[in-house]
């Protein structure tokens, strides 16, 4: 074995010696080249300049866009087969793993199930019966019936949906099997196919865990080994939370479908070189505040200190305070504030947390991974400051011991309140005008009293009143403290509020159950319902009927609270308003006081059994406590009960019969996966673009457009064009499932693209997913109004404001308009990452100069757009808009960054890129 040295780099960032120890081991004067290495070795002066390759050691797939990209290289085989090229040739050249068990839809809650789980092993301490269920989305299989489902609400006890009539779902285990349906076999076959199909993939089961759980737990490996080399760990994957093993000192962050396409095969990340911020803590965590609050306090800050594609380093004294668990949860978040990584370098805590975890590694392997390690530079003591290496600035000092429990809310993750002040500024959000924080409720409806019933018994709702509470594995979940955190607060709690609890893995629950704490919460009603996303992504069972009822009369501004990691009005359910992350135990809290509006210094959660009143300080376990239990309860053996899992596979996915052919067999009747046509009319000749000629805008939007009003991901409308088309399948409302469910298939993702109901489209005057057809004067579906413009041959664009494309990475966000025909986006700004996607998709990023906007240059979105000299596209590039019907004109810039990019769109995006390679 081989390792490089990096004697000339002691001076670099660490994350930044990552990147030079992959680009001298890749360099083959094509797609790294010496110059490459030189560049990152002279990192100080070119830094936010030159343009650099990365070559991850893998990939990381989960199934919401795992599926589809899996799907799209099945088509690209089709392609370069009819073009008589060996369809065998594609295959992912980096390891790739696909993790197809990583989304769950909550199809029911609080119902009676037997046979509880124990996922992890061990004697489960006073659990009854468990209640909750969830199936896997888009890919698993179904788990139990759908209680209630999308119709209305579940009465413990009495669901009418089951099969057997008996008023209960059937008995079953909550894991992520076994009842099955159409769409789950489906989705599982195709994986299985990959699996068998392509070189270098491995198919994760079902009914282990979330993709970032997963990529902690057992794929992460620090230093890996292979082509006669021993090299640092890195990754690229399709999930939001792939930053998350940062924490471990591995360097890592999520592309995007259409990207990791490129990577699985043999292209390298092309990035600009970034600078390198450097955070640094110091001092001491106080009792109350947990990783989530320093979570919270630092995305505030560096969200502040505008670091957009800025990579993070921490070093400083401070972190020895933080465990492995700490640091992956503050790295996970860095998404919320732009940056690309949060980095952690690799130090004793990180070795330690190796070995309680096992990793099949004798004490010699480890200790000759931590010696090389060390040789090229990569280990570090946070004491030593001598160690500390330059960063392009130093950008922010935090103190630990200053930091307080904060939740975020009520509309976007980055407004974070005190918890102390949590009941005054809701109550100013309340009187704030419609906005980023306001809901406008005049005073004199701000005490609003909803009386409802609820399986008979007689409650209240207000302005404030809990009505979702779900403590989910985003972020949260891979950190014992504060799950236990959780577990310790047990109390009455008001059953109309939609709870659940969806660990990352089977190791949260065999801690939780351990430690002794399960029983409590199953007893508030957090009952494990499955391993994966669930209500972060909108898949939440549907409230009681009678809540919706109240809601709806008195106009109230209702409250869901969650421990994830993002949340946008409307996201979680278009009748809860107001939504709150915070902790795992302080959702827990909030959920027993059954309101926001509560001042926990001042004010009891609740009355104990004996009648004293029981504050928030009466519950809490002190560190000391937590760590007993930490220590005791998350061992190695939690590990290597996962790894056995995870190799062995369940009875049902090892007795699956997956198609055995180099060309997967299509269904067409499969609703759920459907061949793309992204490689119609594939050649080996490249057309090229050319100019946009007479284009038509087909939305007109404001700021702040997210992928989530590009590509929704939750259910499907029973009025939307996704719907029209499922019906014209057969299909009945109740079998739609959502969209995450279908991103296989392009032509309901095309139909949901712009779908959502929040959608504000200025041509249209109102929220919705309608628009102008403009030659006709016809207000229609979003899709509807683009095929009548493709059928007229008529080019699209889209205006937008500032910040178009934030949010979560979705590959259809940009996917989707690229089959709409949308040609180019004109904006004030763009998310970096869904910029990239746009362009590899072969849709051109345009942003108005500097000072203008659609409104400055008087823009009504009625004209006729052509834009000029992108037959001749490069980098930066200044094209001239000039709008036909009128005779004005005005220049945008082509937010192409490097010469990839402009590859990429000459040549219709990255997907035709690599196959017209295959084809030459």
């Amino acid at each position: 074995m081989q390792c490089l040295p990096l004697a000339p780099a002691e001076r670099l960032p660490f994350s930044i010696r990552v990147l030079l120890e992959a680009a001298i081991r890749k360099c083959d004067g094509f797609y790294v080249k010496q110059e490459d290495v030189q560049n990152i070795l002279n990192w100080e002066e070119r830094q936010n300049e030159a343009e650099v390759p990365f070559s991850p050691a893998r990939v990381l797939l989960q199934d919401f866009t795992g599926i589809p990209a899996m799907v799209d290289l099945a088509a690209m085989r089709d392609a370069v087969a009819k073009n008589g090229v060996d369809p065998t040739l594609i295959n992912p050249k980096c390891p790739t793993d696909l993790i197809v068990d990583h989304s769950l839809q909550i199809d029911f809650s609080k119902c009676a199930i037997q046979n509880a789980p124990n996922p992890g092993g061990g004697d489960v301490q006073g659990a009854g019966p468990r209640s909750g269920s969830a199936r896997p989305s888009p890919r698993g299989p179904q788990l139990g019936t759908q209680c209630g489902s999308r119709h209305g609400s579940c009465a413990k006890g009495s669901c009418s949906d089951t099969p057997s009539g008996s008023g209960r779902p059937p008995a079953v285990q909550i894991e992520n099997t076994p009842l099955l349906s159409c769409w789950s076999l489906n989705l599982i076959a195709f994986s299985q196919w990959c699996s068998k199909a392509f070189k270098n993939v491995s198919v994760v089961p079902p009914d282990i865990g979330s993709v970032h759980q997963v990529n902690l737990e057992y794929l992460s490996q620090v230093v890996q080994e292979g082509e006669g080399f021993i090299y640092p760990d890195s990754v690229v994957g399709t999930d939001s939370h792939t930053t998350m093993i940062n924490g471990l000192g591995i360097l890592g962050w999520g592309v995007g479908g259409i990207e990791t396409e490129a990577v699985m095969l043999g292209q390298p990340v092309s990035l600009t070189l970034p600078q390198v911020v450097g955070c640094k803590l110091v001092g001491s965590i106080s009792t109350l505040a947990t990783s989530i609050d320093i979570v919270l306090c630092i995305t505030k800050h560096l969200r502040q200190a505008g670091i957009g594609g800025k990579f993070v380093e921490f070093f400083g004294p401070g972190m020895s305070q933080l465990s492995a668990a700490d640091r992956t949860t503050i790295a996970n978040m860095c998404p919320e504030y732009n940056a690309t990584i949060s980095f952690f370098p690799v130090d004793d805590t990180t070795l330690k947390h190796f070995k309680q975890t096992s990793k099949d590694r004798t004490r010699l392997v480890q200790h000759l991974h931590k010696a090389y390690l060390k040789a090229v530079k990569l280990f570090r003591s946070y004491d030593d400051q001598a160690e500390d290496p330059q960063y392009s600035e130093v950008g922010l000092y935090i103190n630990l011991s200053s930091i307080v429990p904060y939740v975020s809310g009520p509309k976007r993750p980055q407004d974070r309140v005190p918890v102390t002040c949590m009941k005054e500024d809701f109550l100013n959000c309340l009187n704030e005008k419609v906005g980023f924080k306001g809901f406008h409720i005049p005073s004199e409806k701000q005490d609003t009293v909803v009386p409802f019933l609820h399986e008979g018994t007689k409650y209240t709702l207000s302005h404030g009143s809990v009505v979702i509470a779900a403590v989910i594995s985003c972020t949260n979940n891979c950190n014992p403290s504060v799950m236990l955190t959780a577990g310790h607060k047990a109390n009455a709690m008001k059953p109309y509020i939609r709870t659940s609890l969806a660990p990352g893995s089977g190791m949260v629950t065999h801690y939780l159950n351990a430690s002794g704490v399960l029983p409590y919460l199953s007893k508030l009603g957090f009952e494990v319902i499955g391993y994966g996303c669930a209500t972060c992504v909108g898949n939440t069972a549907p409230l009681p009927q009678s809540v919706v009822d109240a809601i709806k009369q008195g106009d109230l501004v209702a409250c869901g609270v969650l421990s994830g990691s993002r949340h946008f009005e409307g996201r979680l359910c278009d009748c809860v308003r107001a939504n709150y992350l915070a902790s795992p135990p302080l959702v827990v809290a909030y959920a027993i006081a059954g309101t926001i509006g509560i001042d926990f210094e001042k004010e009891p959660l609740g009355v104990g059994a004996d009648g004293t009143e029981l504050f928030l300080k009466d519950l809490w376990p002190s560190k000391e406590e937590l760590h007993h239990v930490e220590e005791n309860n998350v061992v190695a053996s939690i590990f290597r009960e996962l790894r056995s899992r995870m190799q062995k596979g369940s009875t049902f996915w090892n007795s699956m019969d997956a198609p055995d052919a180099v060309l997967f067999p299509w269904d067409p009747k499969s609703t759920y996966i459907r061949c793309p046509p992204f490689f119609n009319r594939l050649s080996k000749e490249v057309s090229g673009l050319g100019s946009i000629e007479n284009a038509h805008a087909l939305l007109f939007l404001g700021d702040k457009v997210t992928t989530d009003h590009i590509s929704p991901a939750g259910s499907i409308a029973r009025v939307s064009a996704a719907a029209k088309y499922l019906q014209s399948k057969r299909l009945t409302p109740r079998e739609f499932n959502s969209y995450g469910a279908r991103r296989g298939n392009d032509a309901v993702m095309t139909r949901g693209t712009f779908a959502s109901i929040k959608l504000q489209n200025r041509l249209v005057g109102k929220t919705g997913p309608k628009t102008l057809h403009i030659p006709s004067g016809q207000m229609m579906d979003v899709f509807e109004a683009a095929e009548r413009y493709q059928r007229d041959g008529v080019p699209l664009i889209i205006l937008a404001g500032k910040e178009y494309g934030s949010g979560s990475s979705r590959d259809w966000a940009a996917k989707g308009p690229y089959l709409l025909g949308v040609r180019a986006v004109i904006a004030e700004s763009f998310a970096k990452m869904h910029k990239n996607h746009l362009v590899s998709m072969g849709i051109a990023p345009l942003q108005f100069l500097p000072g203008q906007s659609a409104d400055s240059l008087q823009l009504s979105g009625k004209e006729r757009f052509s834009i000029s000299m992108l037959e001749q596209v490069n980098t930066r590039i200044k094209c001239f808009v000039f709008q036909t019907s009128t005779g004005k004109s005005f220049s945008v810039v082509a937010l192409f960054e490097n010469k990839m990019d402009v590859t990429f769109y000459k040549h219709g995006g990255i997907l035709k890129y690599v196959a017209h390679s295959m084809l030459q």
